[in-house]
């Protein structure tokens, strides 16, 4: 049974994709007789559970270290593990064989357009990799794109599992926005306000979906982020009537996106770049039709359960969004096609693939 050192960093954390994934994996490798785990964390100041060990560095001053140097090691912090797990792009220096799960390639592509915390992950990921690091990708997508700029990296695919937190979540104590109790048709976002997001090519789009309909609206519910200046110019720039039917929530609960999701008549993810796309699969669960698009890992998640446009063809996005809004047959169509492409990813498969993937990097010795 091999024992694995598990980066659980991301659970201490705003609530994202990758906070969820990683907590639903390491609650059922803890249940699993198949693997032992070993929870640390990089940080001084997180409040730990008594399983959990403390790797006791200043984040930014170990990440720069980790990704100049490949100091220092952490592998007396991690006595008894014979691989390490790390979960959010990093994995710390060790003798010790590795793995690294990476979900999409947007930071390692674009360094000029993230945070300088991000930038230095990106340099702990590049040395990792050509020291050896196995890598993990959740999509196929990813894959073929870190083989791009890592010709000789030891990279396997395994697929997360369908996160039904908002689809099995309750609307008890949803935060219903006042703008949408009158039972208004709306088109919803749900994601942080990032340029990773491209939400400002939605709104843009939004312009002429409202002048064919006058009483849609758009809803963006997400977290503020680096293009909020943008978005706030597109909306800016609609004319008056669409102006005011963008609703902005900033960050909602989990009741709240279950609320929103249920209700809305489309799910727009305009993504330009994505390295799973969970909100896809909550989409499906809830029924509601979804356009999404053509790039990174959507592709593959969506199936055909979607209409795909390309990522900043505004005039695409409003056509496709129109469709929806008024093709019931095609709708239904895609429900169905929601349905069945959800059943591709569970999390049994996910943690069966990874407890695999975990006794070949263990025994691969390096």
């Amino acid at each position: 049974m091999p024992t694995v050192a598990f980066d659980s960093g991301p659970l201490h954390g705003p609530a994202t994709g990758i906070a969820r994934a990683t907590a639903e994996l390491l609650q059922r490798l803890q249940a699993s007789d198949e693997v032992s785990v070993v929870p640390y964390v990089l940080s001084f100041r997180a409040s730990l559970s008594a399983d959990t060990r403390r790797l006791p560095l200043p984040a930014r001053p170990a990440l720069e270290l980790w990704g100049r140097f490949g100091r220092p090691r952490v592998d007396h912090r991690l006595d008894g593990a014979d691989l390490v797990h790390g979960t959010n792009y990093v994995v710390p220096p060790s003798r010790r064989p590795r793995l690294v799960s990476v979900y999409d390639c947007w930071a390692l592509e674009n360094l000029g357009r993230v945070h300088a915390d991000v930038r230095a992950a990106m340099r702990v990921l590049r040395r990792s990799i050509d020291e050896g690091a196995h890598v993990h990708a959740s999509s196929h997508a990813t894959a073929e794109r870190l083989r791009g700029h890592f010709p000789d990296c030891d990279v396997t695919v395994v697929h997360l599992g369908d996160l039904t937190v908002l689809s099995r979540g309750p609307t008890e104590g949803a935060d219903i926005p006042k703008e949408l109790v009158g039972g208004s048709p709306y088109v919803v976002s749900i994601g942080t306000r990032e340029r990773r997001k491209n939400l400002a090519t939605l709104v843009r789009a939004f312009g002429a979906v409202a002048a064919a309909h006058s009483d849609v609206r758009l809803v963006l519910a997400g977290g503020a982020g680096d293009d909020d200046p943008v978005i706030d110019a597109a909306i800016a720039n609609l004319d008056a009537d669409a102006r005011d039917r963008v609703v902005v929530l900033g960050r909602v609960s989990d009741a709240t996106a279950t609320w929103l999701l249920d209700r809305a008549a489309v799910l727009a993810y305009p993504s330009l770049d994505e390295g799973f796309g969970f909100p896809l699969l909550e989409a499906m669960a809830h029924g509601t039709p979804i356009v999404a698009s053509r790039v990174g890992s959507i592709p593959e998640v969506a199936g055909d359960a979607a209409l795909l446009v390309g990522a900043t063809e505004t005039d695409a996005w409003s056509e496709a969004i129109i469709r929806l809004l008024t093709d019931s047959e095609l709708v239904g169509d895609l429900i169905a096609r929601g349905t069945a492409q959800r059943q591709q990813f569970s999390w049994e498969r996910t943690t069966k693939q990874m407890i695999e993937l975990y006794r070949r990097v263990a025994a691969s010795g390096s």
